[in-house]
Order: C-alpha cells, then sequence, then structure tokens
C-alpha cells in the first residue's frame, strides 16, 4: 500500500510562509535517520532531506504565503499548502496520514494522527521536508532583506527579531495579523 505522510513547517513564525511536504517512502527505508524535525539539528536534517529525497518514491512541497496567511489565516493556510503538496505529488498515494487533527481539502482518502510526526515514518519524513525547505527559503530571502536577520531566526518572535520589526516596521514576508508584543 502505497501511504503518504503529510506535515508543516511554519506556524508559528511572525514572517515567511507556511510549508507542506507530502512524502511516499519505499519498503525498508532506513529508520535511523527520521525523527520529528523539532528533535533534529540543522546538519541532521540537511542529511535527512537528501536521504529522503533520493530515496523516497515521491515527495512534494506545497506554500501559502504571508499574505494568504493574513488573508484566511494560519489553520486554512496550512490546509491549503497540504493540498499544494499533495496535488504536486507524481504518485498518487492510496492514503494520505496528516500531522494533527485536520486534513486538507482532497479527495484522497486522509487519516489524522496528534503526534503523527513522532511515530510515523512517513510524517517524520514530510516534516524533515517542511523544514529543510522552509528554513533555506528565509535563509534566501534574508539576504535581500539583511536588516532582519531571517537566516538567525527564520521568522519565528524571538525578542531580537521583534526588536527589528520595530526598528524597520514590517518587511513584505511579515504576518500583519499576527500580533507582536514588544520585546521584553
Amino acid at each position: 500500500m502505497l501511504v503518504c505522510g503529510i506535515d508543516e513547517a511554519g506556524r508559528g513564525p511572525i514572517a515567511g510562509p507556511v510549508t507542506a511536504a507530502a512524502v511516499i517512502l519505499p519498503e525498508g527505508f532506513p529508520m535511523d535517520m527520521l525523527a520529528d524535525s523539532k528533535a533534529l539539528s540543522a546538519c541532521q536534517r540537511e542529511r535527512a532531506e537528501t536521504l529522503i529525497r533520493e530515496l523516497a518514491i515521491a515527495w512534494a512541497t506545497g506554500w501559502a504565503s504571508s499574505q494568504e496567511i493574513d488573508r484566511w489565516n494560519i489553520h486554512q493556510a496550512t490546509l491549503r499548502a497540504m493540498a499544494r503538496a499533495l496535488e504536486r505529488l507524481a504518485v498518487r498515494p492510496e492514503v494520505v496520514l496528516v500531522d494533527g487533527r485536520f486534513a486538507p481539502p482532497t479527495a484522497l482518502l486522509c487519516r489524522t494522527i496528534v503526534g503523527g510526526d513522532a511515530i510515523e515514518p512517513a510524517i517524520m519524513a514530510a516534516s524533515i521536508l517542511a523544514k529543510t525547505a522552509r528554513d533555506r527559503w528565509m535563509r534566501i530571502y534574508g539576504r535581500r532583506r539583511p536588516e532582519y536577520e531571517f537566516e538567525r531566526h527564520k521568522g519565528y518572535p524571538t525578542r531580537q527579531h521583534r526588536r527589528l520589526v520595530l526598528e524597520h516596521g514590517p518587511s513584505p514576508i511579515h504576518r500583519l495579523s499576527f500580533r507582536v508584543s514588544p520585546p521584553g
């Protein structure tokens, strides 16, 4: 049975897109490389990303911009990013395992699993691809807007990031619907 895992990265930041990844792993994939992306170092995630991209039966990413997040809300934007990732898969899975409580709008059979990124290998792989893709996007964008130091915090509301937003105002990728408290 072709099982696809799907997960997102970037719900909590105050800047940048939310990114989803969908992954179909082959039988016998080396599970020792997998874990929830939050439990791995950046170096471990990048090594795992390379292996996943090389060995997966299929994988794809989907994105929702900060403007879409502001228009629809983070929940709806996340579901749309997931649906976009599923649409881009080159292979149609028989079932989709979704991390969390809510499934994206799709005709595919979906099963939601709270905490799935800690127990389901395909979701772990999706978590890694979503996180590495989003972090890379933030680093690249950060070169265009170095005053926000996106390469350091990836858009998360650190004290330094909040200070920089107060100093420079929001950038084009800041989520205007998210409240930014002053650094303190």
